[in-house]
């Protein structure tokens, strides 16, 4: 047995590769496995939401509220839909606001105290200091809604692939000193930061306790893969979060598509491997 590190309820399940898969199936499967906790990815087929609202939203409660695991973090489709952060045009910004809005008021309802964000992107056609700008003005705007309901944005860098403005820590640390908000924090991507050649070491130096979420997976370094698929030091990660005493959510952010047949699998996999350090 490994030394104990982790707490039980540290591990949080996620639910993109349960892509073909309903959300009863994946709360059971992801309470089975033993996981106490998930992070709320609002996309289909689990959470069809919209500028408009989300569908079904009543039920959609009920479910997450019966299945016995909580929800510790809501993080709203941003990646590849139209609803981003660094949304230009007037109608489209507002229809960006109405839709992350409603994440937020999803949170409230489930008592959850996080939802997680990024910067957004910018077209690569235009200069990149307009996206952002719009960026960190339409982020000012969602902290104050956020803070109006008592929730923590929590803030995480992408991949260069994914984005021009925030893809790194050091532009994570000047896009919140510019924005200075003071209940938007850091969050750990570990896809991203191995991507960027960053350390977990270097952003417990540069943002210490303030790092409030990680999404914890393991890669090649590239891709989000359950722990054993991939290369990166689970015991090194581990290293640096019990050296900085970080006790928050790790959750498992799987998205590749070789886990689509059988996302429980995937699941039960990293629960059984982080078990060991528990």
């Amino acid at each position: 047995m490994a030394q104990a590190i982790l707490s039980p309820d540290q591990p949080a399940a996620m639910g993109i590769h349960y892509h073909y898969h309903s959300l009863s199936y994946m709360l059971e499967a992801q309470k089975r496995a033993g996981y106490q906790s998930i992070e709320l990815f609002c996309a289909a087929p689990h959470v069809q939401m919209t500028a408009e609202g989300i569908a079904e939203r009543s039920t959609l409660l009920q479910t997450l509220r019966n299945s016995g695991l909580r929800v510790i973090c809501v993080t709203p489709d941003n990646c590849m839909g139209p609803w981003q952060y660094a949304a230009a045009g007037g109608e489209t910004i507002a229809q960006c606001k109405r839709y992350f809005r409603h994440a937020l008021e999803l949170a409230a309802d489930l008592n959850c105290p996080q939802v997680a964000c990024h910067s957004g992107w910018g077209l690569l056609d235009e200069p990149r200091e307009e996206a952002w700008k719009r960026s960190l003005d339409f982020m000012s705007w969602y902290c104050q809604e956020a803070a109006s309901l008592g929730i923590t944005l929590v803030m995480e860098s992408l991949r260069a692939a994914e984005s021009n403005l925030v893809n790194s820590l050091p532009t994570l640390q000047q896009y919140l000193r510019e924005l200075g908000c003071s209940n938007i924090k850091p969050m750990i991507d570990t896809c991203a930061m191995a991507v960027a050649g960053e350390t977990m070491e270097e952003w417990f130096a540069a943002f210490g306790s303030e790092i409030a979420h990680m999404h914890f997976v393991d890669g090649t370094p590239y891709f989000h893969l359950a722990w054993g698929d991939g290369n990166r030091s689970l015991e090194g990660y581990l290293a640096a979060i019990a050296a900085n005493h970080y006790h928050g959510a790790l959750t498992q952010e799987i998205t590749d598509g070789r886990y689509y047949d059988d996302p429980a699998a995937a699941d039960a996999q990293s629960y059984r491997i982080l078990r060991n350090y528990m």
